[in-house]
């Protein structure tokens, strides 16, 4: 993000009443996200312990001895003592180092062999600590999740799946999964994304010109993007909305004057394509 611009854009979600923030060191934006909560706990509009904030552990910090200094940096970065939830953020290891993306001669990215469970104990080690008041994972699917949850000695649990989730890709057989196993499923791009061909699969038209999203939300005076939220919650699905205009940050709150019809519900789940637009290629 340019500078400046993502300390505004959480400084105005905190002001619209927005508490749940979702980080990652490799978002290289943190230092503003704890600049930002640092002055509305100073201005009085919030406690610290009205914030809900996600960090991420990287790529290349899945070895058991890197969990908790990389833990420990993003808290310095932040300038907080404590996240409230930290996640391993992919399944798949990278070659541990300074670069963020680890590549070989020719271009490719150097993986690296991890033992998801051994990473797992280390994160149950920063809660112990207090580093972290909850633990989980993101990009996980049915078989490394339970990977964890059959793991001898297990101490703590995932207590959430960060995943792409939305009316176009909604997931219905791994939250059916986490739900049994009181696992929150967090929907990020519930918007669906940017059109940006680097990094994303735009096979898929954009959710937010869908006829249907739109026709439902007429009805209510509402916008597609505010449909497309109201009923990833209406699921039990936390949305991750992220927008770095003002009116469009508000617009996303107000999500919490209606709700859909149970025929409604089902019309949109029927958009479902089963396609990702967050493909993760590397």
């Amino acid at each position: 993000t340019p500078k400046g611009s993502c300390l505004e854009s959480v400084k105005i979600a905190i002001d619209t009443g927005y508490r749940h923030i979702d980080g990652a060191f490799v978002y290289y934006n943190e230092h503003e996200v704890g600049q930002a909560i640092r002055e509305k706990i100073a201005e009085g509009r919030i406690s610290r312990e009205d914030i809900f904030y996600c960090g991420k552990l990287w790529n290349t910090c899945h070895p058991p001895e890197l969990v908790r200094p990389t833990l420990e940096k993003t808290l310095k970065t932040l300038q907080l003592d404590y996240v409230d939830l930290y996640i391993i953020e992919l399944p798949m290891a990278f070659k541990p180092g300074d670069a963020i993306y680890p590549k070989d001669e020719n271009g490719k990215i150097i993986y690296h062999e991890t033992d998801l469970c051994a990473t797992w104990e280390a994160m149950e080690a920063c809660k112990d600590a207090g580093l972290a008041k909850s633990i989980g994972v993101s990009n996980f699917n049915r078989r490394q999740l339970e990977m964890i949850l059959n793991k001898p000695g297990l101490k703590y649990k995932p207590v959430s799946n960060q995943v792409e989730c939305h009316p176009y890709f909604t997931q219905p057989k791994l939250l059916e999964f986490c739900r049994q196993h009181d696992i929150v499923i967090v929907g990020y791009s519930p918007l669906g994304t940017s059109r940006d061909e680097t990094w994303v699969n735009v096979s898929s038209p954009p959710l937010l010109k869908d006829p249907v999203l739109n026709a439902i939300g007429k009805k209510y005076n509402k916008t597609a993007a505010q449909v497309a939220l109201r009923f990833s919650i209406q699921r039990g699905v936390v949305v991750i909305p992220k927008s770095f205009n003002p009116q469009r940050i508000r617009e996303n709150f107000q999500i919490f004057d209606f709700s859909l019809t149970e025929k409604e519900m089902k019309d949109i789940e029927a958009l479902n394509k089963n396609v990702r637009y967050v493909e993760l290629l590397m």
